[in-house]
């Protein structure tokens, strides 16, 4: 006799019982533990043999199907339905029990070439020669916009449009650089795919961003202009920070780096008595033209060496030596000080949306270049090369006789104008030659 499903409901293992198996017909029955659990089996024979198949849990899989709009398919298949269908199969020479097992095998399988876990092994081997603080921030970015839209999908099975659809997702919240910076992981993700035989091709590569994503605008971090220069400086000079804040500040005035460049540097990088501080590869934003990273050497004029000087007063000696940070942070002294600390000085200093960290890179390219600095000399301090601008032998100690003139001539231009507190054109900065 059937099973109604009151009497699933109900259904009890007599005590003292492990369980008790309630028929429901053609090998289909209700075991009932003494724990109380209520699981679906189907009994069959193949091959001579006799066989269980597990069907599901009650009341998770009901007795019969019903209609359920939370089911993707509208139908939640029941108990007796996936017995008829593994029925089916037995009728046509396959053990229900074995092709389950293979379709197991088949979903882990493309479960190992779907996007997200492809994506994590090649971030394992290429985040080696990145800096922690990029690779993190390049996993972060894949976990928050791409895993969620594709990390599930064989990577063989992507398409462009998929890609260009999760582009376009990202653009929509107003990250569009964002979209961009996403879309060029994934591209690195699948042509490691490919090369591991994972998929026959890299669908990325058959789009540009500028193909469907809103022409990019250029960013030109704030910064001062030169009328305002000399009131920054003595504002600087005087801030009443942190010796650490203070001297970051004008460290960044005179050397003109990275943010990032210089709020991770470390002693053993600098060399005092030869007046160098080399930035190593993992750590720049330069490429050579093999597309490698290269070490950049800053020449320290005097004035940035008794800003280091300084520092090391301040800290002790003995605690400004190999890899101790340069500027540690306050609460974490293994992790270097925050950008946010130099904008917080700045914005003390009344420079809020004005002035950045990275904004003394756009003023001293802007004075370098009307004082009358050669171009290249001022593109390889700055740390810019393009291939197709400089001659591909390009060396990172290039011109380094003029980058010394060039570094110690900016400095004593910045001493005039903090110590006249009058603005000094560019031009005539040069051809004065403002004394060293």
């Amino acid at each position: 006799m059937a099973l109604t499903d009151t009497e699933c409901r109900n259904a009890k293992c007599p005590e003292g019982r492990p369980y008790v198996r309630l028929a429901d017909g053609g090998g289909l029955y209700l075991e009932v533990t003494a724990s109380g659990s209520k699981l679906w089996r189907w009994k069959y024979r193949h091959a001579g043999k006799e066989k269980r198949l597990a069907l599901g849990i009650y009341p998770a899989v009901p007795l019969a199907s019903r209609l359920e709009k939370s089911n993707p398919d509208g139908i939640l298949k029941g108990a007796r339905n996936l017995r008829d269908d593994a029925r089916a199969l037995l009728q046509a020479g396959k053990d229900p029990g074995e092709a389950r097992k293979d379709a197991k095998r088949a979903l882990m399988a493309q479960a190992d070439t779907a996007f997200e876990p492809v994506a994590r092994t090649w971030w394992a081997g290429w985040k080696g020669t990145k800096t922690a603080r990029y690779a993190d921030h390049v996993m972060s970015r894949l976990e928050a916009d791409v895993f969620p839209e594709l990390g599930h999908r064989p990577v063989a099975s992507l398409t462009a449009a998929q890609f260009i659809a999760m582009s376009k997702k990202i653009e929509a919240r107003g990250a569009a650089e964002l979209a961009r910076r996403s879309l060029q992981s994934c591209g690195l993700v699948m042509r490691w795919a490919v090369a591991h035989d994972l998929a026959t091709r890299n669908p990325v590569q058959d789009v540009k961003p500028a193909d469907f994503l809103k022409p990019r605008t250029v960013q030109n971090f704030a910064r001062v202009g030169a009328a305002e220069l000399p009131d920054l400086l003595r504002k600087m000079a005087g801030y009443e920070g942190s010796t650490a804040t203070r001297a970051a500040l004008a460290l960044m005035a005179l050397t003109f780096v990275r943010t990032s460049e210089l709020i991770e540097a470390r002693w053993q990088e600098f060399d005092l008595e030869a007046a160098e501080w080399t930035i190593p590869p993992e750590r720049t934003g330069r490429k050579g033209a093999q597309g490698k990273r290269r070490p950049h050497i800053v020449p320290l004029s005097r004035q940035a060496l008794e800003v280091l000087g300084t520092l090391q007063a301040s800290r002790g000696t003995d605690r400004c030596t190999g890899p101790a940070l340069l500027f540690p942070g306050e609460r974490d002294h293994e992790k270097p000080m925050s950008n946010g600390t130099i904008l917080m000085a700045l914005k003390r200093m009344g420079y809020a949306g004005r002035m950045t960290g990275h904004g003394f890179r756009g003023i001293a390219s802007t004075a370098l270049n009307e004082m009358g600095y050669r171009w290249d000399v001022i593109e390889a301090q700055l740390s810019h090369v393009e291939g197709n601008k400089v001659r591909a032998a390009y060396n990172h100690a290039v011109y380094l006789d003029e980058r010394r003139e060039l570094m110690q001539g900016w400095a004593a231009y910045l001493d005039a104008v903090r110590q006249s507190g009058k603005v000094i054109p560019f031009r005539q900065a040069r051809l004065a030659k403002v004394a060293a």
